[in-house]
């Protein structure tokens, strides 16, 4: 019984989530402990989460939902014809991108810094790399095989934290040399992927051009949410490089990130709430059923925001802690604590944002919420800078967040309203009622057993 609930998809996919998570946690601490200086964590940050993955998001964004849609439920034949167009798709892109980092070779190399260099040398052969292995993970949750994706992450995942030990044993950990081990870990788990077949490339020969056409013109939608989602994320770090003077930027970077990694234990908690609710308010959206639809987004966003109360007042207290568990001793004392505070705040706002984002998505009004997602980045912004203006230091963006978030609440309920009958009171009230039952249930069960 044990094994059967093991082996199911939801906990599989759980799984995945959380070890990805925890690897990629135990990554940064590895370097942010060991990196000499505070100005190569932050390259390395720069380098990692806001290039190589916001590239990444532009192509997954673009493929992943367009291939899993038509790609499942089919035959065979129309199921390798969706594969092959989404190779076909996904080389194109990812040519388009090594061109681009040819041109900033040629216009910005000679003039760049050190570690820009290594940057620009290094992005497009990445950016390739991981293709293969990027392809193998959409098709392989597009056939809900789970169990093998959750392989192939742990693969991918645990052999850059196991380069970057062999760095630290040897006294060569450096930025330049931790671009290597990450560009060694793409290689090696795009051959696996290529080797055992799970990326599928032979199917490229089997792509048309009306499959082309399907998969590009439902992508361009679906891109659209990811890469501004994605943006809002990285635009602190960006406007923080930006204004602030080149010989305290990149530490600064480094200190604002570490507050962002801590941010992970709010962030999966709220993963875990919206992967559950996701499916039953699109079943319900699916049957026409709106007054399901607003129960199951007021259910969880009330009760998400009221359980995270307690789990941020335990991270304010223990921020200095935390920044140092993850951090090292040199961040002890940093603004990454009182940066993280303020986050904890920011924190309480985020499940009213992200219920609405996808209850909107769910109801068939993707371009809505988009447009929200973009609103919330060009606030955010302007707001980044203002703060820096007024505070001259990282505290300035950390709050700037708080007016990032309330302005996603206010246009995702304004443009709700249009569709739902429901309140902002509603939510907590059905919210409070439903923990109130919930944390009383689980009580009564507990004293049965006893």
């Amino acid at each position: 019984m044990i094994l059967k609930k093991l082996r199911n998809n939801h906990f599989l996919s759980f799984a995945g989530n959380v070890m990805m998570a925890a690897l990629g946690m135990i990554t940064y601490m590895l370097v942010a402990h060991n990196f000499k200086t505070k100005e190569e964590l932050g390259y390395w940050f720069l380098f990692i989460f806001n290039t190589i993955t916001l590239a990444d998001v532009f192509r997954t964004g673009f493929l992943q939902n367009s291939l899993i849609k038509f790609y499942t439920g089919v035959s065979k034949d129309r199921a390798e014809n969706i594969a092959g167009s989404a190779w076909y798709i996904g080389f194109w892109i990812t040519m388009a991108a090594c061109a681009l980092n040819l041109v900033c070779y040629f216009l910005f190399y000679d003039t760049a810094s050190e570690a820009t260099r290594i940057m620009i040398q290094w992005f497009g052969i990445t950016f390739l790399a991981m293709l293969p292995y990027s392809v193998a993970l959409w098709i392989l949750q597009a056939e809900g095989r789970f169990g093998i994706l959750l392989i192939l992450r742990a693969i991918s995942q645990s052999l850059l934290p196991f380069f970057i030990v062999i760095l630290i044993f040897t006294g060569h950990l450096t930025f330049r040399n931790c671009v290597y081990a990450h560009f060694l870990t793409c290689v090696i788990t795009s051959i696996v992927s290529l080797t055992i077949g799970w990326d599928k490339i032979y199917t490229v020969k089997k792509r048309s051009k009306e499959s082309v056409k399907e998969l590009f013109h439902y992508g361009k939608f679906s891109v659209g949410t990811s890469i501004a989602a994605q943006l809002l994320k990285a635009s602190d770090n960006y406007v923080i490089n930006f204004m602030l003077m080149s010989n305290v930027a990149a530490a600064a970077v480094a200190v604002y990130s570490m507050a962002q990694q801590l941010m992970q234990v709010i962030e999966i908690t709220i993963r875990s709430f919206t992967s559950t609710a996701m499916p039953m308010i699109s079943a319900a959206s699916n049957k026409g059923d709106d007054k399901e639809v607003v129960y199951v987004m007021k259910k969880f966003a009330g009760m998400m925001t009221l359980a995270l109360i307690p789990i941020c007042l335990v991270c304010f207290l223990g921020a200095d802690i935390l920044v140092t568990i993850l951090g090292g001793k040199k961040y002890t004392g940093s603004e990454a604590a009182l940066v993280f505070r303020i986050f904890m705040f920011i924190a309480i706002l985020m499940p009213l944002d992200r219920f609405m984002g996808i209850t909107l998505d769910m109801i068939n009004k993707p371009r809505v919420n988009m447009i929200k997602v973009y609103i919330m980045l060009t606030v955010n912004v302007i707001a980044d800078v203002v703060g820096l203006l007024i505070f001259h230091n990282i505290y300035g963006v950390a709050l700037a967040s708080i007016f990032t978030f309330s302005t996603g609440i206010v246009y995702g309920y304004w443009s709700l309203r249009k569709y739902l009958d429901f309140t902002i009171k509603d939510i907590f009230t059905l919210g409070y009622a439903e923990l109130k039952e919930l944390i009383g249930s689980l009580l009564r069960k507990k004293a049965g057993l006893e």
